[in-house]
C-alpha cells in the first residue's frame, strides 16, 4: 500500500509542477518528488528475478532450456529451442575478445563472468527490467561458440532471446 501512496503523492507533485502551482520554497521538495515520480514506478516494474546458480559449462554442455519457450540454445535438440551456434575463423582468443566487444556495445548489458572459454552476461529490458541470462562457450575443437539465452522470469519472451543471438551473430560476421 505504501508504494501506491508514494505513486499518488508523486503524481500529485508532478501535476502541480506541470501546471506551475509549486511555491518557490518547495523547490528541493519538488526535485525530490520528481525523482520519486520517476524512480517509484520503475521500482514497481523491475522484474529482474534472481541470478541463477546452476548455469555454466558441465562436460562441454550449457544448461538445457526449460520447457517454456523463452529460451534458445545451440545445444538444444528440439526445434522450439534450437538455434545455430556462433562461428568464427582464426584465433579463438580473438573470437572471444570480439564477442566481448559486441556484447559490451549492446544497451543494458553487463558481463558477469569471462573466464577461459566461457562468457556469461545479463541483458536487461528497457521498460520492465526483465533480465535474460546469456552464456557463451567457445568450443575450440569444433571451431564454434555454443550459446544459450534464457529469460529468468515469465513464459514467453516474444522472440527476444532468439533475436538477440541473431543480432550478435550479425555483428560478429
Amino acid at each position: 500500500m505504501s508504494k501506491l501512496v508514494a505513486i499518488a503523492a508523486s503524481l500529485y507533485f508532478v501535476t502541480l509542477a506541470f501546471f506551475g502551482f509549486v511555491p518557490a520554497a518547495s523547490a528541493h521538495s519538488l526535485n525530490y518528488s520528481l525523482n520519486s515520480a520517476i524512480a517509484t514506478p520503475m521500482a514497481l516494474f523491475s522484474f529482474s528475478g534472481t541470478r541463477p546458480s546452476n548455469i555454466g559449462v558441465t562436460n562441454g554442455k550449457l544448461l538445457d532450456c526449460p520447457d517454456s519457450p523463452n529460451c534458445v540454445s545451440s545445444q538444444s535438440t528440439d526445434a522450439e529451442h534450437k538455434i545455430a551456434p556462433l562461428t568464427y575463423t582464426g584465433d579463438p582468443a580473438k573470437a572471444l575478445e570480439d564477442l566481448k566487444a559486441v556484447i559490451s556495445s549492446m544497451p543494458r548489458t553487463k558481463i558477469i563472468t569471462a573466464e577461459g572459454n566461457y562468457l556469461y552476461a545479463e541483458f536487461t529490458s528497457a521498460l520492465m527490467g526483465y533480465v535474460d541470462d546469456v552464456e557463451f562457450y567457445l568450443n575450440a575443437d569444433k571451431g564454434i561458440i555454443e550459446v544459450r539465452s534464457a529469460s529468468r522470469l515469465g513464459k514467453s519472451d516474444l522472440g527476444v532471446n532468439r533475436d538477440r543471438v541473431e543480432a550478435i551473430r550479425a555483428q560478429l560476421a
